[in-house]
Formats: C-alpha cells, sequence, structure tokens
C-alpha cells in the first residue's frame, strides 16, 4: 500500500497537503472510503480512510495508529556537500533508505559548495523513507561550519575518516550499539591538517572506511552501512 506523509496527524490535522492530495486522486485514482496507510515521520504509522476525495485537500479520518520503536543506536554523518548536488542527492537518498537518524552538512577548509538549500533535499528524504517504508523522518540540518560544529556537537562515539594511510582503525570495529555515533566525512579534497587536528582536539578519533579512496558521497553510504551493522 501507497504510504503517504503527515507531519501533524498528532495535532490532529487529518489532511493531505496538495501534492500528496493530487497523488493520491489523481494518479493511484483512490477515491473515498478508499483506505490509506500515513507516517507522521516521527515513529507512528496510521491506517486512515478517506473521507472526502479534495484533490487539493483530501480528508481522511484515522482507523489505527501503531508505533514504531527508535533504532537503540542513534547514527548521526555531518558530511561536506558535493559541488554538483545530483551527487548529494542521491547520497541523501540511499542513507534515508539505509535508516539515517541526523544528516549535517559541513562547510569546510576544501568545500566546493558553501551554499545549500534544504528544501529541495527535504523533500528527497521524505519520498525515501516512503518508499523504503520507514515511520521515523531523519533530522537535516543547515550548513555550518566544521569549526563551528566541533564546539556545539555531542555524541558518545566521535569519528572522522581521514585519508590516513597509516591509520589502521577501522570504522565497523569501533562503533558501538545502543550508542550514539557520528561521524565526519570531508569534501572532495578531504579536510585540511588544521580541521583534522581540530577534530582531534575535540574528542574525535580518525578512521578508515577501507583500503579504496572513495568519493565524498561513497564514503557516505560506506559509513551509514558500517553504523547500521552494529
Amino acid at each position: 500500500m501507497q504510504l503517504f506523509y503527515q507531519p501533524n496527524i498528532p495535532e490532529r490535522i487529518h489532511y493531505l497537503d496538495d501534492e500528496e492530495s493530487r497523488h493520491a486522486l489523481k494518479v493511484l485514482r483512490l477515491t473515498e472510503d478508499s483506505e490509506i496507510q500515513l507516517t507522521d515521520g516521527k515513529g507512528s504509522f496510521y491506517q486512515a480512510k478517506i473521507t472526502k476525495a479534495n484533490p487539493k485537500k483530501c480528508e481522511f479520518e484515522i482507523i489505527n495508529q501503531s508505533k514504531e520503536t527508535p533504532n537503540a543506536t542513534f547514527r548521526h554523518l555531518a558530511i561536506a556537500p558535493t559541488k554538483n548536488l545530483d551527487r548529494i542527492e542521491w547520497f541523501l537518498e540511499k542513507a534515508v533508505e539505509l535508516g539515517i537518524d541526523r544528516i549535517t552538512f559541513l562547510n569546510c577548509d576544501h568545500s566546493e559548495r558553501k551554499i545549500l538549500k534544504l528544501d529541495r533535499l527535504e523533500k528527497k528524504a521524505i519520498s525515501a523513507m516512503k518508499q523504503s517504508g520507514q515511520a521515523f523522518l531523519p533530522q537535516l540540518d543547515e550548513m555550518i561550519t566544521l569549526k563551528s560544529f566541533l564546539k556545539e556537537t555531542k555524541a558518545n562515539h566521535k569519528f572522522i575518516a581521514y585519508v590516513d594511510f597509516g591509520n589502521e582503525a577501522h570504522l565497523k570495529d569501533l562503533v558501538q550499539s545502543d550508542q550514539s555515533n557520528l561521524i565526519l566525512i570531508g569534501p572532495e579534497g578531504d579536510f585540511s591538517p588544521k580541521e583534522v587536528e581540530l577534530a582531534l582536539e575535540a574528542g574525535f578519533i580518525k578512521v578508515s572506511l577501507g583500503l579504496n579512496r572513495l568519493r565524498t558521497e561513497t564514503a557516505g553510504i560506506a559509513a551509514v552501512h558500517l553504523m547500521n551493522l552494529v
């Protein structure tokens, strides 16, 4: 069954937005009394029935609600977005499908992209959440400088993926279950030596993602996958 998204169901807003309404009625050709499944992106699934088939504001009533248990291992990835927006959108889509909990976008010394608008990325995240049948929408943070991020971030275990071929510590061996894990992924030019120094001073541990040199978006996917293994 098609999964729809309405974040304000707990506030008793029982209708779909314009885009979701059009999709339900014009594309899926649902009608009054058709049953639909929704999520609020906050951990709940809802079984509902359409009560007013308005293509601009499709109204529904709740039949049943079920709550999902959040993953005990919190997975936070902070990444410098690529110059090519398509590549960071691809990363975001796959990271959401894999179940990332939070993504922060970093502005680093070697970043080629200094500005990032979240509107389109949020839509991509919602679509990926629905496609993969999840009840939790990950938190997306506005772009922030790495220096500022290091000052305010908190996690039980903090890692920085850095191209250092003498580094034998692998992320898969250090991620801890039932804890909050955060990993930093740098831009295509990697973190500057000063940024690595600041991260280490802030309690981050240098880790490897494998023997091969990875593109930024590939490294991001690898890190999310490795955090999922615990």
